[in-house]
């Protein structure tokens, strides 16, 4: 069991293109990311929810830390580079917080019923505090980046 890849969660991003018309708006400030101990597997094709197999267990857990994960706030979407769209958000951080083993973010839906997964990211390492700030910076390209030309 680990955490060994970023991606989208396919069943989201199926109801939000389909007929179901899953109301995920990324510009809002309502998503929320909560973050994970490598002891997880992500099935970026089965996976659904927060607070659903396997993200109802291993969250981490500390002082400066709530379950449940930090709002995004800033979210924009945009064209960039030229023939993607890009997802952003202003970087995130747990200030004075005793965090241990943190290895993965997901990133979820907070104001729909279903927590709907929306992607998770992977540190690449195990990452902890101890009465610090833990940050994450989103990179150049945002949270994530979908290239639309083929």
């Amino acid at each position: 069991m680990a955490i060994t890849a970023s991606g989208l969660f396919i069943a989201t991003l199926t109801d939000v293109l389909d007929t179901t018309q899953l109301a995920i708006d990324l510009d809002l400030d309502t998503h929320r990311c909560a973050m994970f101990t490598n002891t997880i597997t992500p099935n970026f094709s089965t996976d659904t929810a927060y607070n659903v197999t396997p993200y109802d267990a291993n969250e981490v857990s500390g002082a400066g830390y709530t379950g449940g994960g930090e709002l995004l706030t800033g979210t924009a979407l945009s064209e960039s580079p030229t023939g993607s769209i890009m997802w952003d958000a202003t970087d995130v951080q747990w200030t004075s917080s005793t965090i241990t083993n943190a290895r993965g973010v997901l990133i979820y839906a907070d104001a729909l019923v279903g927590n709907n997964a929306i992607c998770l990211l992977d540190f690449g390492a195990d990452f902890s505090t101890n009465n610090g700030t833990f940050l994450i910076t989103w990179a150049a390209t945002g949270i994530f980046a979908i290239d639309c030309t083929p």
